[in-house]
Order: C-alpha cells, then sequence, then structure tokens
C-alpha cells in the first residue's frame, strides 16, 4: 500500500499528516506506525496524524504517539491537524473548524499568525508537590490539560538534564500507572517563559509540547500571579500563545496560538516500513 503523507510542525513539534478520510489506513499497525515514525528508517516525527471522517464534528484527529499506540490529543498536533484538514478540504467553512479527539470535540481557527486551538479544560490539578528520586526530591505542579503533565519551575531550563530527569520522574510511581509529560519551565518577565518538555510516548525531548504550554501557563497564573496571555519560547525556538479566562479562581477557555507549517510531500510504501526501504 502506497500511502502518500505530509510533514508538517507546530512551533517544532513535527509529524506526518494522512489524509484517511475513506478509512482505509490501517492505523492500528502500531508496528508499521512506529516504523513510519522512526527517525532513522522511516519518515521521521513525534506523531502520526490522520485526519478521518466523524459524525460529531467536521473530521476527526486521530493521534499516535512515535511508538503506534494512539494518545487522547495533541495541542501542536490538533494546530496542524487544523491546517491540513483546511488543506485538503475536510472543512466546510473557510477559517473555522470543529475536530473530534479522545478528549472530545475541540474548535480550531485559522489565524493571520497561525492556528488556534480552544483546549480541554485543565482539571485534577495538583499543586506544590514534592517527588522524592533516590538522590533529591523535586518540586512541581500536576495538572492535566488533555494528558497529564507534571510541571517543574526551574532558574534556567538550558541547565536541566531534560533526558535524564525527565525520564525518572515521567515513569516515578507518583505518576503511576500511566506515567506524565514532564515540562521544566523558566518563568520570565513580562508573562513569557522559555519551557522543555520530556515527552510521554516519544519518550524523550520533544521540540514542543502544545500541551505543556498550556499546562505551564495554568500554573504560571494559578500560583505564581501570571496574567493571560503569555508567550512561552519552546524548545526549538519558536513561540507559542496561550490566552483563556479567569473564572472562579481558575483558568478556563484555554486557546493555543502559534505556526502549522508545512515541511515537504512524499509517498511511503506502507508494507515495506519494516526493513525501512519505503521511501520513494
Amino acid at each position: 500500500m502506497k500511502l502518500e503523507f505530509v510533514k508538517m510542525h507546530g512551533a517544532g513539534n513535527d509529524f506526518v499528516m494522512l489524509d484517511d478520510r475513506a478509512g482505509r489506513i490501517p492505523w492500528q499497525d502500531h508496528l508499521r506506525m512506529a516504523a513510519l515514525a522512526a527517525r532513522r528508517t522511516g519518515v521521521g516525527c513525534e506523531g502520526v496524524i490522520l485526519i478521518q471522517k466523524s459524525d460529531r464534528a467536521d473530521f476527526r484527529m486521530r493521534f499516535l504517539n512515535p511508538d503506534g499506540t494512539e494518545a487522547e490529543m495533541c495541542g501542536n498536533g490538533a494546530r496542524c491537524a487544523a491546517a491540513f484538514a483546511h488543506d485538503i478540504g475536510a472543512v466546510r467553512r473557510r477559517r473555522s473548524m470543529t475536530m473530534e479527539t479522545m478528549c472530545g470535540v475541540m474548535a480550531a481557527e485559522l489565524t493571520d499568525s497561525g492556528v488556534r486551538v480552544w483546549m480541554p479544560e485543565p482539571d485534577k490539578r495538583n499543586y506544590n508537590m514534592e517527588v522524592h528520586m533516590p538522590d533529591h526530591a523535586v518540586k512541581g505542579h500536576f495538572v492535566v490539560a488533555g494528558v497529564p503533565h507534571f510541571v517543574v519551575p526551574v532558574a534556567e531550563v538550558g541547565a536541566v538534564d531534560v533526558l535524564n530527569e525527565g525520564r525518572a520522574l515521567r515513569l516515578h510511581p507518583a505518576f503511576a500507572p500511566t506515567g506524565t509529560n514532564v515540562d521544566f519551565v523558566t518563568w520570565r518577565a513580562p508573562n513569557s517563559m522559555t519551557m522543555r518538555t520530556f515527552e510521554r510516548g516519544v519518550e524523550g525531548e520533544s521540540g514542543a509540547c502544545g500541551t505543556g504550554a498550556i499546562a505551564c501557563a495554568v500554573v504560571a497564573v494559578e500560583t505564581a500571579g501570571f496574567t493571560l496571555p503569555i508567550r512561552i519560547r519552546t524548545t526549538a525556538g519558536y513561540e507559542l500563545v496561550v490566552n483563556g479566562d479567569w473564572r472562579d479562581g481558575q483558568c478556563t477557555g484555554m486557546t493555543l496560538t502559534g505556526p502549522a507549517r508545512t515541511v515537504f510531500r512524499g509517498t511511503v510504501d506502507f508494507n515495506m516500513l519494516e526493513t525501512g526501504d519505503g521511501m520513494e
């Protein structure tokens, strides 16, 4: 089976985009999907996104981690999905749309500066946690922003061993059984920050993380006196803007805005992905 794909990135978060409105792509084949996402032997990405038909929205965004497993959603992936769905004619309206995800139906719109999505409501806050490691303790804040995040404020994100410290926290028993994404963040004034994320599913540092940006912004407003909107600089050097409302002492109606860009288009032989010989 030959698959046409588009490679996109949202603020440095890169994805392989597939048009599956016909429902013919065997996305449940996790091994092949993981091979598609592999950096050295496949196309390479931090997630595979399929645009499918939906009875609840303009389209369904199905998001697969680089290991082929399905995830609830992805903020930057949702922004790329909106741009891609618009390009392939999957939406009837010109600039606004709705998409079905495992977190529910989300709204999105194309803007002059990129793509804005309305994110799931922040949930399950657990602030001022102290997680005990073998030789030290880590203080941070837990919040679910569509997917779980542990936000760790640090003096300078550039000095953090994101790979090792992030992996240890991601797998810590405090976040069992599903684990968590881990965001290291440095507050900047006025109302800006830099962040680095160890991403669950990627199992390494990601170029950017949209749900992580939401989590960091919510923590900053609710614990550190920040006000919305907040500008967040990603690992890849791009900027995301998080906005929303303040109601009853909490953040709500959060939006994520940033670039969503096409990198290249290609064709891959799905049946040859295991050997890595399928690129054309």
